[in-house]
């Protein structure tokens, strides 16, 4: 049983492991930010890379060499690029050059605005910026007089001075320098894609050689779920976010705002950008619809398609295509947006997501970097019987019902028991004999346990699920009438909320089931008399319950030989074989470590006690003790 430290895999990490390993992300960082001008163009390369090498895959399929394909590839995607470019570049100077014919319409919506935001208040911020201007003018114009006087001067004339004819190299110069950075940074990562492109079999035979001989099981499962994850993910989303920009710049040009072609490309690179990409995708044109047009329908009209596009794409489309899960959690996206945005720029808010899906495949498979993976992840980090108990804990038992519930509308009600509930008792038991846990978080454990259960056995409908050659659906359906099932503690509470809910399970299955309470055995054996059971279920929550349950069950012996008696074992390490040998052959008729299988066992022992029963192969599966 795992203890309740046990809340996340284990790492074998030492405190001086962390200390280099803090060390080292240290020395990451600033090696990061000296050496941006290199790995920036180095990183955009291998996402390239990740991005084109199915593409390059197809061509080859078509009996071209590796480097043909490459070549073809990149040149097509290169002119696809600089075309693209060329419009949007063209689109945007025209837009530019024609600011001075939108400034009167801008002008005169910001008057309506500044009108409707209210008339006194309106009017009294006007004043007030009057005045500031009146005051500050007054002022300057003091202070410069003043200062004249004192130095006898008079006030300057202005003079203009014609700038001398400019020759082409010069104009060529002012043009291209400002790009020269630009052109640079793309011919790098032109070399470094095609690099890649070509030897990438040549690049990760060397990198699993750097890890070593010892580590080629671990670099080669890194790689491939690299290389899987990546590709994917970033082939996946090179489409989704080409796709809305398609549609938002069609759906720019129905509305009428001019040069939809620059609004889409923006909207499809921007989308890049985690959360804030897209709004400022649809500010862009709206600013531009506001600027053109007379009225405000437009803008409206903008800010509608922005909506469904987003609504549409965020809620079908993306996990349609990327599932449930898309390995990463909303927060990490947000932080390692801000991360590598301050770090490299508006190149690092690009090239946030694919990089932090690196730094989760790095605290995957490298032991010292296990955070990465709790933290970007996002995977549940707590297995739902951890997750359960510690909101138990925090004496939380509105989200653990809440847990409960939601593990339940995808489980049936036994494995709700057998894999949440009964582990988590299970912890808190340890805790409790470890000292770990006081009484009154034990009382309110127990309390909350009892009380999910019997809410949880009326309100439910699932049916209970057996394993594979599990008794007959006759059995099972209560085919022996007049037989009586008790379930009783070994030990303490826990086994009797344990024994509680075997009892919902057999009532369920058809049996006439009961449970008695936890107290004095000799009172326990009278009520089993009393009740005059055919079978006796035994509970008994491991480690500290089995000798109890032992003992237990040689005084039912005792007192009647000829009842049947079952011992639940519950989550005992090794199963029901490690448990028979813990207990010994001749404790009970059959042992079970799970409720289902308990459930099973009792129908296979109603179906051989029937009188027209016969055994079949799956009853003799069961192994009955002894």
């Amino acid at each position: 049983m795992d203890s309740p430290a046990a809340l996340v895999p284990g790492r074998d990490v030492t405190p001086v492991s962390r200390l280099l390993t803090l060390v080292g992300v240290v020395v990451v960082i600033a090696g990061l930010n000296f050496g941006r001008q290199v790995l920036i163009p180095l990183a955009l390369a291998v996402v390239f890379a990740f991005l084109l090498t199915p593409v390059v895959g197809l061509v080859e399929k078509c009996r071209l060499g590796r480097v043909p394909s490459v070549l073809a590839v990149l040149v097509v995607s290169f002119a696809l690029a600089v075309a693209i470019g060329w419009g949007v570049t063209n689109q945007l100077m025209q837009i530019m050059a024609r600011l001075s014919d939108y400034q009167a319409n801008i002008h005169e919506k910001m008057e309506v605005l500044r009108g409707s935001a209210g008339g006194g208040l309106g009017k009294a911020t006007a004043t007030v910026n009057d005045l500031s201007k009146e005051l500050s003018a007054s002022s300057e114009t003091a202070e410069s007089k003043k200062s004249n006087r004192m130095n006898g001067t008079k006030e300057p004339l202005s003079v203009q001075v014609a700038a001398p004819p400019r020759n082409a190299a010069e104009y060529l110069r002012d043009v291209v320098g400002p790009l020269a950075g630009i052109l640079e940074t793309i011919a790098i990562v032109v070399v470094f894609t095609l690099i890649i492109l070509v030897k990438r079999e040549d690049l990760r035979n060397r990198v699993l050689r750097l890890a070593g001989s010892g580590q080629l099981n671990v670099m080669t499962q890194a790689i491939d779920d690299a290389s899987r994850r990546l590709s994917r993910y970033l082939m996946l989303q090179f489409a989704v976010n080409v796709g809305y920009g398609i549609l938002f710049g069609l759906g720019v040009g129905v509305i009428g705002i001019p040069h939809p072609l620059l609004w889409g490309a923006f909207a499809g690179l921007l989308r890049f950008v985690p959360y804030v990409g897209t709004a400022a995708a649809a500010v862009l044109p709206m600013a531009m619809a506001m600027a053109v047009f007379p009225g405000w329908s437009q803008v409206g009209l903008t800010f509608a398609l922005f909506l469904f596009l987003e609504i549409t794409i965020a809620n079908v489309i993306e996990p349609w295509l990327y599932g449930t899960h898309t390995g990463i959690s909303s927060l990490a996206i947000l932080v390692a947006a801000i991360f590598w945005g301050m770090l490299w720029g508006p190149v690092g808010l690009i090239l946030s997501t694919p990089l932090t899906v690196c730094l989760i495949l790095l605290g995957k498979y490298v032991p010292q970097l296990g955070f990465l993976e709790i933290l970007l992840g996002d995977e549940p980090v707590l297995s739902p019987q951890a997750h359960f108990y510690q909101r138990l804990l925090a004496l939380d038992d509105e989200e653990a019902r809440d847990i409960a519930e939601k593990y339940l509308k995808e489980n049936p009600l036994g494995n709700l028991y057998d894999l949440v509930l009964v582990p988590a008792l299970g912890l808190a038991e340890q805790d409790r004999h470890m000292n770990a846990l006081d009484d009154a978080r034990t009382k309110f454990i127990h309390q909350s346990t009892r009380e999910l259960i019997d809410d949880l056995y009326d309100v439910s409908a699932n049916e209970v699920c057996l394993p594979e050659g599990g008794p007959s659906a006759i059995a099972l359906a209560g085919s022996v009438p007049g037989w009586t099932i008790v379930c009783i503690p070994a030990r303490d509470e826990a086994d009797e909320i344990v024994g509680t809910m075997v009892m919902q399970l057999l009532r369920r299955a058809g049996f006439d089931a009961h449970v008695i309470p936890i107290g004095p055995i000799s009172t326990m054996l009278e009520q089993v008399k009393n009740l005059h059971a055919d079978l006796v279920c035994v509970s008994a929550l491991p480690p500290f319950a089995a000798g109890q349950a032992r003992s237990l069950c040689k005084q039912l012996r005792q007192r009647n030989p000829k009842m049947k008696i079952v011992l639940g074992l519950w989550d005992f390490p090794g199963g029901a074989a490690k448990a028979q040998e813990r207990v010994g052959l001749n404790c009970a008729d059959m042992i079970g470590t799970a409720m289902v299988q308990i459930v099973s066992q009792i129908g296979g022992l109603a179906t051989s006690s029937a009188p027209a029963a016969e055994e079949t192969p799956a009853d003799r599966e069961l192994n009955p003790v002894g």
